[in-house]
């Protein structure tokens, strides 16, 4: 497994030893030794360390990427090559099962850095001769993200900040870790399909009926919403790349992204229902993430 000390990954190491299974895991930094777990230290782009965590596995689990690099070259290195890399050594090794953990961005390569990244490891994966299966999440939140942190604190202080108009979907982290979960032992129906799972909500959701689902989870009836234009958001992009340089956060890439209408989940292509669906509420998935938030500081 790549991305095992992330946040899906970590998620999805935890559900993979909770269901009998030993995780080779990719790490760039020491961790602590962990019942089930084997650390092995190195890198996407260092080919000896990449053929110890496949050696003698029986699926290769590709979670690790890049969101938030300041250039189109560091997305094709952290998302495009990288996966080439883990495939070469997945090959290299004979493992055959090849789980690969995309986004919904890359539906739209044209419109960001990212989603032309991610779109490009997809066809890295479509030629690899290996039997793949492809899952494009939607939005995770959950214990422990840092991307939707902001937007749970807005919704504390009673006025949230939101994208143009437009639906999006969205998962639970460990729904998402139990899908992968559940891949890892199918050797069928999932090989050469692409996933967009969700939370199973039908259309996904408008931006603020999600805002008002989190302004519940935090404990208020309701919250004022505010939908910024396209235009200023993509503003606002190119204005924190002035100031900020590249630890820009509102960058003129994420700016685009956020800025499409269209981030929901296609109902075609949900994973089968006698492989996996949604099991907890969306409600009791916030609520939860809002306790670990509050234990942890954050909120």
């Amino acid at each position: 497994m790549t991305g095992a000390t992330g946040f899906v990954g970590g998620a999805t190491v935890r559900q993979a030893v909770e269901a009998g299974w030993h995780v080779r895991a990719l790490t760039r930094r020491p961790q602590e030794p962990r019942e089930g777990v084997t650390w092995i230290a190195g890198a996407l782009d260092d080919p000896e360390s990449l053929a110890a965590i496949v050696s003698g596995a029986e699926v290769a689990m590709h979670i690790a990427g890049v969101v938030n690099v300041p250039t189109r070259a560091a997305f094709e290195a952290g998302n495009a090559i990288a996966t080439a890399n883990v495939v070469d050594a997945a090959r290299g090794a004979g493992v055959r099962r090849f789980i690969h953990v995309s986004s919904l961005a890359a539906r739209e390569p044209e419109l960001s850095n990212y989603g032309w990244s991610k779109e490009r490891a997809e066809r890295v994966i479509l030629a690899s001769g290996l039997d793949w299966t492809i899952v494009r999440p939607p939005a995770v939140f959950g214990p422990g993200d840092t991307e939707m942190l902001d937007l749970f604190r807005m919704a504390w202080r009673g006025v949230m900040v939101l994208p143009p108009r437009g639906r999006m979907s969205a998962i639970y982290v460990d729904e998402l870790a139990r899908l992968l979960v559940a891949l890892a032992s199918d050797d069928a129906k999932s090989i050469g399909q692409t996933y967009e799972p969700d939370d199973g909500t039908a259309g996904g959701w408008s931006h603020k009926d999600f805002a008002q689902a989190i302004s519940g989870a935090v404990g208020r009836d309701r919250v004022a919403t505010l939908a910024i234009p396209a235009p200023l958001v993509k503003a606002g992009g190119r204005l924190d790349r002035f100031v900020r340089g590249d630890r820009a956060k509102l960058t003129p890439d994420r700016a685009r992204y956020i800025s499409h209408p269209d981030w929901a989940a296609s109902e075609g292509a949900r994973p089968p229902a006698d492989l996996w669906q949604p099991s907890l509420p969306t409600a009791d998935a916030l609520a939860e993430t809002v306790r670990w938030y509050r234990g942890e500081g954050w909120l």
